[in-house]
């Protein structure tokens, strides 16, 4: 009796790729779920809304700036106005709208009571939203 050698079949070898199927397949599932669900997550409740002029967009808020130079003379427009027409100014603006943004611009050297004193003609004039515009601090000072 010979005795040989037995063969031994090498096992299968572990796979060191990554099966891409099942994780596109999850990929397309949620992706389906999302396409389906966005249009839901607007708004659940409709509303057919009653039309009329009066309900227009909002426009860009509109504004009027001022400028105070280093004698205190106000600029409307890049031309001077004394404290009369300044006021009529204001008003004007008032009444084309009163949600008007007053945007003052004055020279730091301005003593503060001519800022106050543009400040109170708009408010006279009904315009209550005044902002103060300067500029940024440089690096190179």
């Amino acid at each position: 009796m010979a005795f040989g050698r037995l063969e031994r079949t090498q096992g299968p070898q572990p796979m060191s790729d990554i099966n891409m199927t099942p994780l596109v397949d999850v990929m397309l599932v949620l992706v389906v779920i999302f396409i389906i669900t966005a249009p839901l997550l607007a708004s659940s409740i409709r509303l057919d809304l009653p039309r009329t002029d009066a309900a227009r967009p909002s426009d860009a808020p509109k504004f009027v700036t001022v400028v105070l130079d280093k004698s205190g003379q106000a600029f409307i427009d890049d031309k001077p106005l004394a404290a009369a027409p300044l006021a009529a100014r204001f008003a004007q603006a008032a009444r084309e709208n009163p949600d008007m943004e007053v945007q003052l611009r004055a020279d730091r050297s301005v003593p503060y009571g001519r800022v106050v004193e543009v400040m109170g003609a708009a408010q006279k004039a009904g315009l209550n939203r005044i902002g103060f515009v300067a500029d940024a601090e440089s690096a190179a000072r």
